[in-house]
């Protein structure tokens, strides 16, 4: 550190160097208070806010994904189409058994996480076992499984989702808090439990900042990516099951956007694209960033095209400032 530097700056380089949690905070802050500036009415209106925590929470299955797959130092870039994919098996799934079938939630879940899942341990058969690219593994994963979603669907969005799940999952409020969002944070709170106070989350971060040692430590490298992708798929599956339910019906083309919202949100969260670093509670307040940007931006009237320009903006500014905070540990 420059002895001849103010100490304003150590101060803020500290906090983005090793608290970077309390940066996404301050900067969470600054862009609701924006918001509420310019449209407080509708920002903060009852309505606004029930939508933000649903839309955060269906955000928070891929990210919680995404974060272990990116401490490993990979990518997932197929987790919307994987997400897809689920949805359209789980739906077709629950048609088959018939709708009114009071097992039919049930069985439709398990086929949206067994299809993810599924999915995600061929994503890391791949990353693992052939040493190809995660970036061209999931790039390539992300095709197939939207084709294979449209193949299915014939490219139309399927109904016949059952009720119940409709009203006690996708509408459901417990005290007024959304079902969806309470199964989000628990899940949240058991994923970050798993990867900060466990032996499988102590190798994950391990393999992050230096497989070749983690190797020669006694860890199975090849078998843990392999899970830690199969962790990936299963959340997106688990993600399109929560959508069904939400909208009573597949999303075929509302998810294009997804996986960039998750690498975005676990980055701004903390984790480093060069892997080993990263938190689950970093994430939990990253997935509120594109979320807030994109109700907020819509509020104040721009065309909903602009949500993606500003989710790529962020995404951008996180790398960089993930650059930047590798570069000031290594000095």
């Amino acid at each position: 550190m420059d002895p001849t530097a103010p100490e304003g700056n150590s101060v803020l380089r500290r906090i983005m160097v090793d608290r970077p949690e309390m940066m996404i905070i301050i900067a969470l802050v600054i862009i609701v208070g924006f918001f509420v500036a310019v449209r407080p009415d509708a920002f903060l209106s009852g309505i606004n806010i029930r939508n933000m925590a649903i839309e955060s929470a269906m955000m928070m299955f891929l990210a919680v994904g995404m974060t272990y797959v990116i401490i490993t130092a990979g990518i997932d870039l197929s987790v919307g189409s994987v997400l897809v994919l689920s949805g359209v098996c789980a739906v077709m799934v629950m048609r088959a058994v018939g709708v009114d079938h009071p097992l039919a939630p049930w069985i439709g879940l398990a086929a949206a996480m067994a299809c993810g899942t599924l999915w995600g341990l061929v994503n890391g058969f791949f990353v693992a076992k052939t040493k190809l690219s995660p970036l061209i593994v999931t790039l390539a994963s992300m095709g197939i499984t939207l084709g294979l979603a449209r193949l299915l669907s014939g490219g139309v969005d399927i109904t016949g989702v059952p009720r119940s799940l409709v009203n006690s999952v996708g509408i459901g409020r417990v005290m007024g808090v959304p079902v969806i969002f309470l199964i989000s944070a628990a899940f949240a709170v058991l994923a970050g439990v798993i990867l900060h106070g466990t032996r499988f989350g102590l190798h994950t971060f391990a393999i992050g900042s230096n497989p070749q040692a983690a190797e020669r430590a006694g860890i199975n490298v090849t078998r843990h990516l392999i899970v830690v992708y199969a962790i990936s798929g299963f959340c997106a599956g688990l993600a399109g099951y929560l959508t069904l339910s939400r909208f009573a019906s597949t999303t075929i083309a509302g998810h294009s956007m997804d996986n960039l919202k998750a690498i975005t949100a676990v980055v701004l969260g903390g984790a480093s694209l060069f892997g080993g670093v990263g938190t689950m509670f970093g994430t939990s307040i990253g997935v509120l960033i594109p979320v807030v940007l994109a109700s907020g931006l819509v509020i104040v009237g721009l065309p909903s095209f602009w949500q993606e320009v500003a989710v790529g903006i962020v995404l951008l500014a996180a790398v960089l400032v993930d650059q930047w905070r590798r570069n000031s540990r290594s000095r």
